[in-house]
């Protein structure tokens, strides 16, 4: 059993954005850590930079700077191998493979783990069937994928996060379009996720009032500049009050939401 108090991914110093002739910056000076079994929300306006650091934090695209280290391991040394072991990842863009069926969906991240031919094992079946049975959609696991709601599919796709078998997992918007009552439930589910299998789950969102609530930590982007703590700490060092602008809504701290000014 890994040591709970040991960071198991630590971001320090880092600046985000585009490499090209002339590197674009989204955000810089990122600093954050994690440990087993907490539930991270990264929050901000439109064009804070959100994605881009779960993309970088996940080696799709390169940091301009600083350093991102998963245990005692460098990101940058990681083989894309490897680091199928380490990180597992749920984007915001439609999958290509909704004509499979839910249970063949899930399988598919046992792939670092299968042998050349690609054949699951017992073990692999035993996961599948064990993430499936986690996000309880075991009774849809013979359906197609395009017959599912948006909030079903949601759960399909952190189910094949979970038999991916990482202990980290990171999630681009995992409430995009879906209503109060199953955004609550997604992020519930992730929260039970990160206590039950001591996971570090690593989420963006605009349901800022919902991560409050929910999270151990969380990192608020603003500009060119970022905070990271526990929603206690932020909310007391008044962290959301300047993260949108103060013509039109407010934080208020005591009740911990947005409210729109008269």
């Amino acid at each position: 059993m890994k040591d709970a108090t040991t960071h198991i991914i630590r971001v320090e110093a880092l600046s985000i954005g585009y490499k090209g002739k002339r590197s674009t910056i989204v955000s810089e000076d990122i600093s954050m850590q994690a440990n087993l079994g907490e539930l991270i929300a990264v929050v901000g306006g439109n064009g804070a930079g959100k994605s881009t650091l779960l993309r970088t934090l996940a080696k799709i695209q390169p940091p301009l700077k600083g350093t991102i280290t998963l245990g005692a391991d460098s990101l940058d040394q990681l083989s894309p191998q490897k680091l199928a072991t380490k990180i597992s990842l749920v984007l915001t863009a439609p999958i290509a493979t909704r004509n499979l069926t839910v249970e063949e969906l899930v399988a598919i991240a046992r792939q670092p783990y299968t042998n050349w031919l690609g054949m699951l094992t017992d073990t692999d079946i035993a996961v599948v069937n064990a993430a499936l049975q986690q996000v309880d959609i075991e009774a849809l696991r013979h359906r197609k994928c395009y017959e599912l709601s948006d909030g079903q599919l949601q759960r399909v796709m952190i189910a094949r996060a979970l038999a991916q078998d990482t202990d980290i997992i990171i999630l681009d918007e995992p409430t995009t379009h879906l209503d109060i009552y199953h955004k609550a439930k997604i992020l519930k589910l992730l929260k039970d996720i990160a206590s039950k299998t001591k996971k570090i789950v690593i989420f963006s969102t605009h349901e800022i009032e919902l991560a409050l609530q929910l999270c151990d930590q969380m990192l608020v982007m603003q500009g060119n500049t970022s905070v990271y703590g526990t929603p206690k700490a932020l909310i007391a060092s008044r962290s959301f009050h300047s993260l949108f602008p103060d013509d039109l809504i407010d934080f208020d701290a005591q009740a911990q939401r947005f409210t729109i000014k008269e």
